[in-house]
């Protein structure tokens, strides 16, 4: 049986530009916002039952169950789709030393749509145990930068040529992400 998730026009939506901060393109090539729609899952949903949900909608693929890693990085090749299964967590977009970093508290249920080039770590796993559904969308591949000032030109260059979601990953034909 199919999850249900939360109606679309219930949900709280945050959208956060975040600019350029050194190797960290963030939101400024594509100026897409960093999305966060709050309470999407009900707290009984495994993470199965949410890669299930997003192979149905059928704009990413789970590839993973796992936590954030706990330094900043950023995908040059794809934008990621995060779906919170476990847990709760404080995380960090856009580079701990960006005065334009947005520093937020996720948890079960939330999910956060990363445009590539945002910067991301985990600054704390508040109860244990948090894991994410990470996806990208189909026919990507997705890699991990740093930050590398020395890369820019090259990561921008690939981001700049990325197509933003036709379909919103988790609603489909309608959603946040599409009207972003």
């Amino acid at each position: 049986m199919a999850v249900q998730i939360s109606n679309v026009n219930d949900i709280r939506v945050e959208k956060h530009p975040i600019p350029l901060f050194k190797g960290f393109p963030n939101t400024s090539i594509l100026s897409k916002p960093l999305l966060i729609y709050r309470s999407v899952f009900p707290s009984t949903t495994s993470s199965s039952e949410i890669a299930n949900h997003l192979s149905s909608i059928g704009v990413v693929a789970p590839q993973w169950t796992y936590t954030m890693y706990s330094f900043s990085h950023f995908h040059s090749t794809a934008h990621e789709v995060l779906c919170v299964s476990q847990g709760s967590a404080s995380l960090c977009f856009g580079g701990e030393e960006n005065p334009g970093r947005v520093e937020t508290t996720v948890k079960k249920g939330d999910v956060i749509i990363v445009p590539a080039g945002v910067a991301h770590r985990l600054l704390e796993d508040l109860e244990g145990g948090y894991e994410m559904v990470g996806s990208y969308p189909k026919g990507t591949n997705w890699d991990n930068c740093k930050g590398d000032e020395a890369e820019l030109e090259e990561v921008t260059e690939r981001i700049s040529k990325l197509k933003w979601f036709d379909r919103d990953p988790i609603y489909g034909d309608e959603g946040p992400a599409l009207q972003s």
